[in-house]
């Protein structure tokens, strides 16, 4: 159900908080297809990112009490959460088996076309992302979208943990400024 109205972000985040229902299903109908662009591109499998996106959606609703505006914006705090329970899915057991059985031969599966490139234009981040120094953008496209730890991005990229860190953190920081 689309609801009509529209919530700046501070009286969206009030209005959670108070656990209204109806802002509740605002945030669900707007957020959702983003935050499953993101889950899918990590999980790769529709059906289970559609049950990671309903676990991201809970938790969002258990945890907005700790949302802190400014730390950031609603919207990146949400990603945070559907990115990191993407990741645990692709860590866990369950899912390395789920992969052990599929047939490598499976036309349908997702990621044999070799497209692992997630399409930001999607939730409107390509503007941003493209301003960003390659060094960076490579590093933000390895960590947040496609799920990589940045410890597995300093051996993919023959960098230091250390660097790979500070350049996440910068290129956040930069797109935080632009998105403002």
């Amino acid at each position: 159900m689309q609801t009509s109205n529209i919530y700046p972000e501070s009286h969206l985040v009030a209005l959670l908080k108070s656990r209204d229902n109806k802002a509740f299903s605002y945030l669900y109908d707007h957020y959702s297809p983003a935050l499953l662009g993101i889950i899918t591109q990590i999980v790769r499998d529709e059906q289970l990112s559609n049950d990671v996106l309903q676990e991201v959606f809970i938790n969002i609703w258990k945890k907005i009490e700790s949302y802190d505006a400014s730390k950031g914006r609603l919207f990146t705090w949400m990603l945070n959460i559907a990115r990191n329970a993407s990741i645990d899915t692709v860590r866990s057991s369950g899912y390395r088996q789920m992969q052990k059985n599929q047939s490598l031969n499976d036309p349908e599966e997702p990621g044999i076309d070799g497209q692992d490139n997630v399409n930001v234009d999607l939730i409107g981040l390509r503007k941003f992302v493209e301003k960003l120094k390659k060094e960076h953008r490579v590093l933000l496209e390895l960590a947040y979208f496609k799920g990589h730890t940045h410890e597995e991005i300093a051996k993919m990229e023959g960098i230091p943990l250390g660097t790979v860190k500070t350049r996440i953190r910068s290129a956040l920081l930069q797109l935080r400024q632009e998105w403002k």
